[in-house]
């Protein structure tokens, strides 16, 4: 059974960092892709921050420079670093893995930015 927890999420004054982790299980994580993506009440679910099983990345224009997404093969978990968090980054954040023919989700973690 595949699983992906995340953690890490929280409340954040505007400014401050946050770390964001997702634990897999059940798959051979190391031969998916991984991202993370995030949904705003009232809006889509928008891609964050996306990274290859070579490890090549890709951001939203929103958060570049700002965000870093890793993984770590040998503790099947993808992270996200986030850093000059903004109001405007208050959402549910949820991690992905993914491959040809599979495409699996995690529960989602709430980051709130808020003074």
């Amino acid at each position: 059974q595949v699983q992906l927890v995340e953690s890490g999420g929280g409340l954040v004054q505007p400014g401050g960092s946050l770390r964001l982790s997702c634990a897999a299980s059940g798959i051979k994580f190391w031969v998916y892709s991984a991202g993370w993506y995030r949904q705003a009440p009232g809006k889509q679910r928008e891609m964050v921050a996306l990274i290859t099983s070579v490890g090549s990345t890709r951001y939203a224009d929103s958060v570049q420079g700002r965000f870093t997404i890793s993984r770590d093969n040998t503790e099947n978990a993808v992270y996200l670093q986030m850093n000059s968090l903004s109001p405007d980054d208050t959402a549910v954040y949820f991690c992905n893995v993914h491959g040809d023919r599979s495409d699996y989700w995690g529960q989602g973690t709430q980051v709130t930015v808020s003074s």
